[in-house]
């Protein structure tokens, strides 16, 4: 007897042992002969071979003993499991940090051509079983029937153990919701995001986690600009408000998602309750005054423009409330911003515009602590900022001019004007003082466009009305601090109209500017004018006067009705009135600008063709003498 041994591979060897089958196959190989069992085949009949029609049903095989047709033994429904292993996350076969799909168990079929053993007869009798074989062996082979597996099982295995997706755990044991928290933004939070996981944690939920591109993030990007360095808003940013970006700068958050909404929510969105408070104004003067009685227009709109103010006032205070409370640290860099920080005037001018408007039918005479309580951030604000000026540093007033600048100083008009309006005398003249000072000194610096004003724009924009807003209520004041629209208020009252058609004639260089919230503070110097104009025609009282004062107040209603449809259209169509707050998130990191870097490259291609041309002059000159 030969063995042969046959390799496997090349650690393992197996030895096959010929069987009977085989020996009998290789006998008859060699003497010609076929053997018994295929010689008795006929497969030319067969019913179902080698085509696709359904095989007919066998005849049962019957008893040897009985002649009755044999109880056959069932077949297994379901073939014994085979599993495919996949290797565990930690497996040299796997990269790390590569999922794998889940493991699904099949159920196979025992042999692997997807048949079993025929059918015998049942019985544990050696006999039995060796005349059943020889009863198969001379029936027809269609009568031969093969087990198959009834049908296939699915079985889902449990998913292998491995790393979690980054930036997700699982929240609580009872199979709470996932949450993930970006702290690219903590830096902006007033508690860093402490407050926000000590809430998640009382809510029963698991610690969120960022994910490591957000930490990679929040590590490669530089600080923010600190308060004092004030000339790195200059160097990184551009526009007459100081609100883009230049292209050589970076952001410390990211510029290609939107941030969240307190971050997005500027402290000029104040400039909406000026404007609109400012029209309840108009409206109460106009149903008021004498040169306009012809107009016959209705004290209730005073009454729902003042209640529309005071409704839109609450709104925005409790946003910009919310932003103090979780991000006062943008607060805080807006109030470092040469052009936000005059924006923080604007609640305050807000308010006194309410307290100036309210309806007869509302209130009739105020408490002259609200003018002493109202007063008092103006003050303090104030001795800041004018402190600055004066000072001679970094925001010394040469440099941070900018027409924006006039709302640190109209407030001082306006609440001269409702000190006078209450009865009060040394309050109101004291605030009167410090305006004309400082505006007389501001509309110099400004006119000068001295090379330090970096925020100055070059073009007209609509922050330039701001212009007409402190000699308009300027001249009110005065005339109501001396009981008369005298020579002082007129004097105001011309420079304010005069101001005013420098800029009206041209208007159409005022197009092509992106909108921002801060146009509504815009709108206030207009119905300013209008005002004046109406108390100025209460003294000189003729056609022309009342058709000024009809001019000017159309123009006024029709910018703020205007701008209130244009913000509507951005808020709900465009859904962009509250972009990312680029003023605020500049770094004290300057990125490399591409300039430099064209030219860095510029001369390394420049060395490296000279060195070129140095090595062929070599290579020259050591042939030359050998040709």
């Amino acid at each position: 007897m030969m063995y042969s041994c046959t390799p496997l591979s090349s650690h393992t060897r197996s030895v096959q042992v010929p069987s009977e089958r085989a020996m009998e196959a290789n006998t008859s190989s060699k003497t010609g002969e076929v053997p018994s069992l295929l010689a008795n085949v006929e497969v030319s009949h067969l019913d179902g071979f080698d085509t696709t029609t359904p095989m007919q049903s066998p005849r049962p095989v019957l008893h040897p003993d009985t002649g009755r047709p044999a109880r056959m033994r069932p077949p297994e429904r379901v073939a014994p499991r085979s599993e495919a292993v996949i290797p565990a996350f930690d497996s040299p076969f796997n990269p790390p940090g590569q999922r794998s799909g889940h493991l699904v168990s099949i159920s196979l079929p025992s042999s692997p051509t997807g048949f079993g053993e025929p059918l015998l007869a049942p019985g544990g009798d050696l006999h039995e079983r060796k005349q059943a074989m020889s009863n198969a062996a001379q029936e027809p082979a269609q009568n031969v029937r093969f087990a198959q597996p009834h049908r296939v099982m699915f079985r889902s295995q449990p998913n292998p153990g491995g790393v979690p997706t980054h930036g997700v755990r699982r929240m609580g044991s009872r199979g709470g919701r996932t949450m993930n928290r970006d702290k690219r933004y903590d830096s902006f939070k007033t508690f860093s995001g402490k407050l926000e996981r000590q809430i998640t944690h009382l809510a029963g939920g698991g610690l969120p986690v960022s994910t490591p591109e957000e930490e990679e993030f929040a590590q490669g990007q530089g600080e923010a600009v600190s308060g004092d360095n004030v000339d790195r808003f200059f160097a990184a940013l551009e526009g007459p408000e100081l609100d883009k970006l230049k292209s050589s700068e970076e952001l410390a958050l990211p510029a290609d998602k939107k941030w969240p909404f307190l971050l997005r929510f500027p402290i000029s969105a104040f400039g909406m309750c000026l404007g609109v408070s400012s029209q309840a104004i108009l409206y109460k003067t106009i149903a008021t005054a004498a040169p306009t009685e012809f107009l016959h227009v209705n004290p209730k709109v005073n009454l729902v423009l003042w209640f529309i103010s005071v409704g839109l006032m609450s709104i925005i205070t409790a946003a910009y409330a919310f932003k103090i409370v979780f991000f006062f640290e943008a607060v805080r860099r807006e109030y470092y911003h040469p052009i936000r920080v005059n924006f923080f005037f604007a609640p305050w001018i807000a308010c006194l515009f309410l307290a100036m408007g309210v309806p007869p039918s509302v209130a009739t005479q105020l408490p002259t602590w609200l003018w002493y309580a109202l007063m008092s951030p103006f003050l303090c604000l104030e001795l800041k900022i004018y402190g600055q000026w004066m000072s001679g540093g970094q925001r010394r007033l040469s440099k941070v001019a900018n027409p924006s600048n006039h709302l640190s100083v109209v407030g001082n008009f306006v609440g001269a004007l409702m000190g006078a309006s209450m009865g009060l005398k040394e309050g109101p003249i004291f605030f009167f003082g410090v305006g004309v000072a400082h505006y007389t000194v501001l509309f110099v610096t400004l006119y000068q466009r001295l090379p330090t004003n970096a925020t100055l724009p070059k073009d007209l924009h609509p922050v330039f009305f701001l212009f007409v807003a402190a000699p308009s209520v300027a001249s009110m004041a005065w005339a109501k601090i001396v009981d008369e629209f005298g020579v002082g208020a007129k004097l105001a009252y011309f420079i304010a109209m005069f101001l005013y058609a420098s800029l009206a004639v041209r208007i159409n260089f005022f197009r092509g500017f992106r909108f921002s919230l801060s146009w509504w503070a815009y709108t206030f110097p207009m119905t300013g004018a209008a005002i004046a104009s109406i108390r100025y025609a209460t003294v000189v009282d003729n056609a022309f006067t009342k058709a000024l004062c009809v001019g000017l107040s159309l123009l006024a209603t029709l910018a703020v009705t205007g701008l209130l449809a244009t913000t509507m259209v951005h808020a709900l169509v465009f859904h962009d009135l509250f972009p990312n707050d680029i003023a605020i998130a500049i770094t004290d990191r300057k990125m490399k600008p591409i300039m430099e870097l064209q030219e860095s490259g510029k001369d390394d291609d420049s060395r490296s063709g000279s060195s070129s041309k140095d090595v062929e002059a070599g290579v020259t000159a050591a042939v030359a003498p050998e040709v």
